[in-house]
């Protein structure tokens, strides 16, 4: 039997469907605004790190290594531990970079690119763990890529990939910061780069950056890549037959090979290093220097192997002098 509703009945009825639906579009409105990026703080989870909502697909390579078990429930503030070659891990400054990507997705900017195709991936699934993140300047602007260390063991980007993305982003210049395969070899390494390379160069229009003038960044490990493809360019690791890089930035590694012509190179490292000792360094600046290239070398004392930013530190304020290197030379 059919119960036909009063007219009274039937609005107060459609009243409570109406205010139903519209509890649930703000509920969605809230999971897919603003309310789904919400910033991290010292005190969020490993877990709540690689699951955020701006990181969705990419979240796990964000941390040392993409294919490894963790503790989801550690806390942002013990990520240090994750970083042996590491030291002078400052967290807000981590807290802050991760923060800085998670804005620019809010604003719909996209942060990450696979640095392989769909067929590459598959036929190589290491190449599944490589990828690209992207901090925009202003548009039209020279771009870095950043070389993260971490020995071809893991890859260091919270501490030396994303604060330095950030502060060459503040200076209105494009950073891009490179998640490279490890366990394999420093050649395999040096390939990502090279195609991170090809990436930027393709997509350069896309990506609205100026591919002249651009400069390659690496610490330790990293630091290691990019010199390799300074010296005999990108093509001799399957990369593009494209332009050296205007300006490469090693920090404390130890590099003896060079090419035929060496890149302007700023090189930095701590008086403390057991690592790669100053004299590591100050071999390789002295070979370039012979050579006619324009080298800039910084000796910070009391300071070990992997103080990245440097903050706190007598290093504290190198990448704002990297930069200003870079910008001095012609494009």
């Amino acid at each position: 039997m059919t119960t036909r509703l009063s007219r009274r009945e039937w609005l107060a009825a459609a009243a409570l469907c109406s205010a139903s639906t519209q509890a649930s579009s703000q509920t969605a409105a809230q999971r897919s605004g603003s309310g789904a990026h919400q910033p991290l703080t010292t005190d969020s989870t490993l877990g709540q790190l690689v699951s955020h909502p701006a990181f969705i697909g990419f979240g796990r390579r964000i941390l040392p290594w993409a294919d490894r078990v963790f503790d989801e429930n550690a806390r942002l503030s013990t990520i240090g531990s994750l970083l042996p070659y590491h030291t002078q891990v400052d967290i807000p400054s981590i807290v802050g970079a991760l923060n800085r990507l998670i804005e620019d997705a809010g604003r719909g900017r996209r942060i990450f690119y696979e640095l392989y195709d769909d067929e590459e991936r598959r036929a190589d699934p290491g190449k599944s763990h490589a990828g690209l993140f992207f901090l925009r300047g202003k548009p039209g602007a020279p771009f870095a890529i950043i070389a993260p260390g971490g020995g071809f063991a893991y890859v260091g980007s919270v501490h030396e990939g994303f604060p330095y993305a950030a502060e060459i982003s503040r200076a209105g210049l494009n950073a891009f910061v490179l998640k490279y395969r490890v366990g394999l070899s420093g050649e395999i390494a040096t390939r990502d780069l090279a195609a991170a390379i090809g990436l930027v160069f393709r997509n350069a229009a896309e990506f609205e950056v100026e591919t002249r003038g651009y400069s390659l960044w690496g610490s330790s490990a990293g630091a290691r890549m990019a010199a390799f493809i300074g010296s005999h360019g990108a093509a001799r690791f399957g990369g593009p037959d494209v332009p050296r890089p205007a300006a490469v930035i090693m920090a404390y590694t130890a590099h003896a090979d060079v090419g035929t012509a060496e890149p302007p190179t700023l090189a930095v490292v701590g008086a403390g290093d057991g690592i790669a000792p100053p004299v590591s360094m100050e071999r390789r600046i002295a070979v370039l220097r012979s050579m006619g290239a324009e080298t800039d070398y910084r000796i910070y004392p009391a300071v070990a192997h992997g103080f990245g930013p440097g903050i706190g530190t007598s290093a504290e304020g190198w990448i704002g002098e990297a930069i200003r290197f870079w910008q001095r030379q012609p494009r």
